[in-house]
């Protein structure tokens, strides 16, 4: 038995059986220990950033951890944009980034880097294996350390390391954390917070506070004493529509956010972080409450958030039989119809949502108007990119069709964004899986467009259009698709657009539709 083999074994043992991977020489010994374990389901991408923004997907789906494996330090380099969105979505995840043999690192060779260095702004925890005994001790460290709070760990495995001999460990499992408990003298804090501020507090979900029976618990607290819910500005996960409790996203305009959060005296945290601006501006302020606004704490990523949102009612002398405000109707938008416009496509996506759906946004601005209509949609999940580096939409929506195979998935993907991870719909047809990618053809980066008019410059030049826009030559989504294996076609107006996705929808696998707006 050598030490790819024991990581294989303290994997499968602590239930992380999905290894999204693009190898290299180093990693054969540990790619060969994975071909003798078939209860591992081995996914390739065929970019780094497909693979890492896959166990981001997977993770928010599942509240479990994927392996990623990665070819040492450039390999990782790849994926650590999306590595970047998976920390602040605040997921489980195991990278094991295979490096030289211990004894080669001296030579320098040409793949030789700092690995540890790389690893860490992206990782909350980072260790390199110390040899084939150490292996079975370094991977249940970090299934642990990925699960306590949830969190990137990166595990290096040199490859001598790998391919080495090793004593069977006595003890393959992990420890499972539990999550902690919410302070009691912070939940009876927020209490008599939220009393004197009646009618100017609010409630900021994240996480599983986020979830459709916390958010009915916060929803019981909001009836009672007119508390405001709000979710994040970039929302890791949500469960939306009908029948559930509605939020109301903060903005990403700084001067709409200011405005939402403007009467709110008191903004309680359950599972979030404040607020701030995305950027900074000239003239505009960092924090989006106000000065005077109180911040508090309920409860923090890692603690037990539903059981602290219970506390905080009971604390407040709310009733559980408390009646609670949920979406019940379809508005009267009606069906959109000629040229398609980036609002028809949201209309027309919330009002065909089917039951259950998945949902991955990263329309960026063209997308904006989804996520107040879908909150009379079928019942779904919502996700979107996090941290604000651009190439996750792809490469999530495959963990999230990976982690739950019987549902459907959609893409809201910007066009300029989807090009930074394309790769990923050849994974989607090599994996067959049930993805539905509605790419926002506006030939732009729009909301680039829209920062330049926020730092003042209102007229742009031929310089300045020439990096902003992507309209010459235009890119042809339905020929890169198909290219790839994803069967695709185009849609210029909103009868055509509907015709594609209702094809789409009552169909199983990999669908791309471009729409030309």
């Amino acid at each position: 038995m050598n030490g790819a083999d024991i990581l294989c074994d303290v994997l499968l043992a602590n239930d992380v059986n999905i290894c999204l991977a693009n190898p290299g020489t180093s990693e054969m010994h540990f790619v060969a220990a994975l071909d003798r374990r078939p209860d591992m389901r081995c996914v390739l991408g065929l970019f780094e950033g497909v693979v890492t923004g896959a166990a981001d997907g997977y993770a928010r789906m599942t509240n479990r951890p994927a392996a990623t494996l990665l070819h040492t330090g450039p390999g990782l380099a790849n994926g650590l944009a999306n590595l970047h969105n998976a920390r602040r979505a605040r997921v489980p995840m195991i990278n094991v980034v295979g490096d030289h043999a211990s004894y080669h690192l001296p030579f320098d060779a040409p793949l030789t880097s700092d690995i540890e260095s790389l690893a860490a702004p992206m990782s909350n925890w980072v260790r390199r294996i110390e040899g084939p005994d150490d292996v079975a001790t370094a991977t249940k460290a970090a299934i642990h350390a990925s699960l306590s709070p949830p969190g990137i760990t990166t595990l290096i495995l040199p490859a001598d390391a790998a391919w080495g001999e090793a004593r069977r460990p006595s003890s393959v499992a992990s420890d499972r954390p539990q999550p902690a408990v919410a302070n009691r003298a912070a939940i009876r804090g927020v209490a008599d917070a939220i009393r004197k501020a009646r009618g100017r507090a609010g409630i900021l979900v994240r996480g599983l506070a986020a979830s459709a029976d916390s958010l009915e618990i916060a929803g019981q607290i909001s009836a009672a004493l007119e508390v405001r819910l709000f979710s994040e500005v970039q929302v890791a996960h949500m469960q939306r529509g009908r029948g559930r409790v509605a939020t109301t996203r903060i903005p990403y305009p700084i001067d709409a956010a200011l405005e939402t959060l403007a009467d709110i005296d008191v903004l309680v945290l359950v599972g979030a972080t404040e607020p701030v601006a995305f950027f900074a501006y000239p003239g505009k302020p960092g924090r989006l409450v106000h000065e005077g606004c109180q911040v508090l704490t309920l409860a923090d990523h890692g603690e037990d958030l539903k059981t602290a949102l219970e506390e905080l009612r009971d604390e407040l002398g709310i009733k559980s039989s408390q009646p609670v405000p949920l979406v019940k109707t379809i508005s009267g938008e009606g069906r959109p119809s000629g040229p398609l416009t980036e609002d028809a496509i949201a209309v027309i996506v919330a009002q065909k949502l089917p039951d259950n759906a998945i949902v991955c946004d990263e329309g960026i601005t063209s997308a904006r108007r989804f996520y107040s209509l879908s909150e009379q949609s079928a019942p779904h999940d919502f996700m979107m990119n996090t941290g604000g580096a651009i190439g996750i939409g792809i490469p999530l929506s495959i963990g999230a069709a990976i982690a739950c195979p019987d549902r459907k998935v959609l893409n809201l993907q910007a066009d300029g964004s989807g090009m930074y991870t394309i790769q990923g719909l050849w994974t989607q047809t090599r994996e067959n899986l049930d993805i539905i990618t509605i790419v926002f053809a506006n030939r732009t980066y729009a909301v680039l467009h829209g920062e330049m008019r926020n730092v003042g410059v209102q007229t742009i030049g031929e310089n300045a259009r020439r990096m902003l826009d992507i309209d010459n030559p235009s890119l042809d989504w339905v020929s890169m698709a198909k290219g790839m294996g994803v069967d695709a076609a185009r849609a210029h107006t909103c009868e055509e657009f509907t015709r594609l996705l209702d094809n789409a929808l009552s169909r199983h696998g990999p669908f791309l539709i471009e729409a030309v707006i």
